[in-house]
């Protein structure tokens, strides 16, 4: 006896796990524990994956690490915007003091 292919199934093809999930998901973490240098990379790879998993049609089981990874990388760069403006403010407040007191 033989079976015909009959195709993927009744419940379409298995989930996919886009490649770069786990890594744009630790990078984010990281962007927020500690090294905010990785929060732009996080968010700028996901903004990718998330459009390649648009465009693709097909199911993709990690969309919500690539989405989770995205938020953190959006959060981290914020985090890095604003430690870069307190440096800022304080370099330019040293300066003006040593300058004042001369």
């Amino acid at each position: 006896m033989s079976y015909s292919d009959y195709g993927p199934g009744p419940y379409g093809p298995p989930p996919r796990s886009h490649p770069n999930g786990t890594v744009i998901l630790v990078l984010g973490i990281i962007s927020l524990v500690g090294c905010l240098l990785t929060g732009p990379f996080a968010w700028a790879m996901g903004n990718k994956a998330l459009r390649e998993i648009d465009e693709s049609g097909y199911y993709y089981e990690n969309r919500g690490m690539v989405q989770a990874g995205r938020i953190c990388g959006i959060v981290g760069t914020a985090l890095l915007i604003v430690t870069f403006c307190f440096t800022a403010l304080g370099v330019t407040l040293a300066i003006i003091g040593a300058a004042n007191s001369s």
